[in-house]
C-alpha cells in the first residue's frame, strides 16, 4: 500500500492533486508548524495578464512558536473570504466551467464552522478532489492515536498506523528524508520511498501567456474536471526510486 502525506495548503496546485491519485491512502499533516509565508494561507490564480496573489488573513494563537495550522485560527473577521470569492469571481466568470466550479468553493468559503486553517483547507481540498473524481481516503494526523517522531521518523509512524509499506513523497522533501542514509528512516524501518515526478502540462488559459504553477481552480476553470484527470495522470510519470539517487 502507497501512503502519500502533504500539509494542508490553501487551494493548492496540480501536482498536489496527483501526489493524492497516486497514493492508495493519503495522510493531510495538520499538527505541525505553520508559516505565514508559506503555501499554507496563500496561493496565486490568474488575473488579467499576470498571476494574482491571494492571502488569508489568520490569528497566531499564545505566541508564534505555538501556532501550528491545525490550531491557527482565521482573523474573526470574514472580508478578506469576500474579496478572495470576488477576486475569482472578476477573474473567472467567464470560464466554461465557472457555473459549476464557483458554487462549489462558495459553499465551502460560506461554512460558519470551519474556523482554522487546517480544518477550511481540508474542506476545500476534498471539496476539489470530490469534483475532479479523485477517490483516495484521506486521514489527518491529529486525529489519528499515536503518531511519534519528527521528520521522516513522523513519516515511518504514520505507514506502520495505516499499514503502508511504500511512501511516495513530494520531490520537495527528498533532501530531509535523505540527510543522513539514503531513504532516510523509512528504508530502515523496510518501507520503501519513491519520489513524485510530475510534469507540470499546459491547458487552455484565458488572459495572455500561459502561467505555471497555479491553483488548481485556474485549470478547472478552464478545461473542466474530467480533462483536468485526465491531466493529471498524463502528468504523473514513473515516480523516482530512493535509490536511483545514488
Amino acid at each position: 500500500m502507497i501512503l502519500s502525506v502533504m500539509q494542508p495548503t490553501y487551494l493548492p496546485w496540480l501536482g498536489y492533486f496527483a501526489l493524492i491519485q497516486s497514493a492508495d491512502k493519503f495522510v493531510f499533516l495538520d499538527d505541525v508548524k505553520l508559516e505565514k509565508s508559506d503555501w499554507h494561507i496563500r496561493n496565486r490564480i490568474k488575473a488579467k495578464n499576470q498571476p494574482l496573489m491571494l492571502s488569508c488573513h489568520v490569528s497566531t494563537p499564545n505566541g508564534r512558536s505555538a501556532a501550528t495550522i491545525e490550531n491557527t485560527p482565521f482573523v474573526k473577521e470574514t472580508v478578506w473570504k469576500k474579496k478572495h470569492l470576488k477576486s475569482i469571481y472578476e477573474n473567472y466568470n467567464k470560464t466554461d466551467y465557472f457555473e459549476e466550479l464557483f458554487p462549489v468553493l462558495s459553499s465551502v468559503f460560506e461554512k460558519d464552522k470551519l474556523n482554522t486553517v487546517a480544518e477550511f483547507n481540508i474542506a476545500l481540498i476534498k471539496a476539489l478532489m470530490d469534483y475532479i473524481g479523485i477517490n483516495t481516503p484521506t486521514f489527518i494526523s491529529s486525529k489519528l492515536s499515536n503518531v511519534e517522531g519528527v521528520k521522516d521518523s513522523r513519516l515511518v509512524s504514520l505507514c506502520n498506523i495505516l499499514d503502508c509499506d511504500v511512501y511516495l513523497s513530494p520531490i520537495g522533501a527528498k533532501d530531509y528524508i535523505e540527510e543522513f542514509t539514503p531513504g532516510g528512516q523509512l528504508v530502515k524501518n523496510n518501507i520503501d520511498v519513491y519520489y513524485q515526478n510530475f510534469e507540470h502540462p499546459e491547458y487552455l488559459q484565458r488572459n495572455g501567456n500561459f502561467e505555471s504553477h497555479l491553483s488548481v481552480i485556474d485549470c478547472l476553470f478552464n478545461i473542466g474536471p474530467s480533462k483536468a484527470n485526465e491531466l493529471i495522470k498524463c502528468s504523473t510519470k514513473k515516480a523516482h526510486h530512493y535509490a536511483d539517487f545514488y
